[in-house]
């Protein structure tokens, strides 16, 4: 053995990728591909996925990353997978699915028309959470299957989310990280297990105890690889799973984000603003934080649910142009766009984005929302104000957490596609007023769930260990004061009020 390695899986919406990490966060090699799509949808804001879709390109990815990386294929220690959140699937028996996986951006909804208990209700509506309770009713995913599919409903012997089921795949245990349990079930967030039976919203999810699959701890091992999953993914026999946690969670703890001053930012298609904190906190009144990857700690989060889903949604709208100059110059569309937007000024001119182009628990009847066109608008001004848009956004989420959890954030560290423009991490610093740290690589999310296994393995003593030696800075970006202060003025006296303007029409159904 030259030196010890771990594969990690990092199972994405549109693509799967598999890489080999060394002790010192070096990506040794690295496969990733795409899926023909990312989901289908038989209904409008419906959002399926085939199953075998994310185990057979984890197939041809680690495949082609064996046959490029024989030399170093004998130095892996162990293997470990993070996954997207809230992306659920019903198992027989044999744990084989039942239908197809339904996706986290899935916006289907069950009626919910049967009442719950009455103290629950009396409950609920003393303490003002009788409608949070209901919409969060409507968007579980297994009310809707037990509603509309009673017959697959009724043979689900499992009800997991694609994590457990990739680690059924890879190890035969039907098996979770405690914080890859992110999504419309029932856990509890802050004691990191199932809720008890009596747990006042306990209610809300029609799955029974026993469809739910065994939890583990972060750093724990899920088992091993069995010889079916060997013969297939090309991955030795044997070799232990370590638990890890969810996309994001992971993101975090790879940006070395372990102190209560330090924030991550994720720019990739849901945009989210997230800290690592000892004590159990609420982002947002009724919103849990999740369990971290990092043990006996959590993450709380604020969302933008279509984040730089907007970039990648303009581009395909607006700018053909702009891809084709790309195309003849080796580029990518967005490099040219961000280099073209930094000749717009500070506020676009008074143009502004509100980002919410899909509802969510917080905003229930949220909408997109561009105002302050004129004779001058641009298109290059359009763009802008959405990456500016989805920062206000960001902003207003690291403020209401600052607020509600008492912390004092110091330090922005950025992951995710935006986080490659040095024009995105310039505009974030200026209007965080903060510096913006990017590190060495953007595979924050199979950095740290590397930084897991190799602790987990005793490479070294403690995650702190681990991040000293794995995560290395190597961009700053410094806030320009002067900017700060304008985008400052912009926040308070325009971005925040524009949701609060326009939620009548958005009632309305406009």
């Amino acid at each position: 053995m030259n030196k010890p390695l771990v594969l990690a899986f990092d199972i994405g919406t549109q693509s799967t990728r598999v890489m080999l990490i060394d002790q010192f966060g070096n990506i040794i090699n690295k496969s990733q591909k795409s899926y023909e799509q990312a989901y289908y949808s038989t209904n409008p804001g419906w959002a399926e996925q085939k199953p075998n879709v994310y185990w057979d390109t984890m197939a041809l990815t680690c495949n082609e990353l064996k046959s490029s990386s024989k030399e170093h294929w004998e130095d892996i220690i162990a293997v470990t997978i993070t996954t997207i959140r809230d992306t659920s699937i019903c198992l027989d028996s044999s744990c084989n699915p039942l239908r197809d996986v339904i996706l986290w951006l899935d916006k289907r909804k069950a009626t919910c028309n049967k009442k719950l208990p009455l103290l629950n209700r009396i409950i609920f509506k003393v303490i003002g959470m009788s409608e949070a309770v209901q919409l969060q009713r409507e968007v579980s995913y297994c009310n809707w299957i037990c509603e509309h599919q009673q017959d697959i409903w009724e043979k689900t012997y499992k009800y997991v989310l694609i994590s457990a089921y990739l680690n059924y795949l890879l190890t035969g245990n039907l098996v979770d990280s405690k914080a890859s349990s992110i999504g419309h079930i029932p856990f509890d967030n802050k004691r990191g297990n199932w809720m008890k039976k009596n747990d006042i919203t306990r209610c809300i999810f029609e799955v029974k105890d026993e469809l739910m699959c065994d939890l583990v701890d972060p750093g724990d091992i899920l088992g091993n690889i069995t010889k079916k999953a060997s013969d297939y993914l090309g991955i030795k026999e044997g070799l232990p799973v370590i638990a890890t946690g969810s996309d994001k969670g992971c993101e975090t703890l790879g940006l070395s984000v372990i102190s209560e001053h330090q924030a991550a930012i994720s720019f990739g298609t849901t945009a989210t603003i997230q800290f690592m904190t000892k004590k159990y906190m609420e982002p947002l009144p009724f919103l849990p934080s999740y369990g971290a990857v990092l043990r006996g700690y959590y993450n709380p989060e604020i969302q933008i649910y279509r984040g730089y889903w907007l970039v990648s949604w303009f581009k395909d709208q607006f700018c053909d142009k702009e891809k084709k100059q790309a195309l003849e110059s080796g580029v990518i569309a967005e490099d040219l766009l961000n280099e073209k937007m930094m000749d717009i000024p500070i506020g676009c001119d008074g143009l502004l984005c509100n980002p919410y182009f899909t509802a969510g628990v917080s905003m229930p009847v949220a909408k997109g929302a561009i105002v302050g066109f004129s004779d001058m608008t641009t298109k290059m001004h359009i763009y802008r104000s959405i990456i500016e848009g989805i920062n206000f956004a960001l902003f207003e989420g690291k403020r209401t957490m600052e607020k509600r959890g008492r912390k004092n954030i110091k330090s922005i560290y950025v992951a995710g596609g935006g986080s490659k423009s040095p024009q995105i991490c310039q505009i974030t610093a200026d209007m965080f007023g903060l510096p913006v740290y990017r590190i060495q690589t953007n595979e924050a999310g199979a950095l740290g769930s590397a930084i897991v296994a190799f602790t987990s393995k005793k490479i070294f003593k403690d995650i702190n260990e681990a991040i000293e030696s794995m995560v290395h800075i190597k961009h700053v970006f410094m806030p320009d004061m002067d900017k700060h202060r304008k985008y400052l003025k912009i926040f308070e006296t325009q971005f925040v009020k524009i949701f609060g303007k326009l939620l009548p029409l958005y009632k309305k159904s406009i």
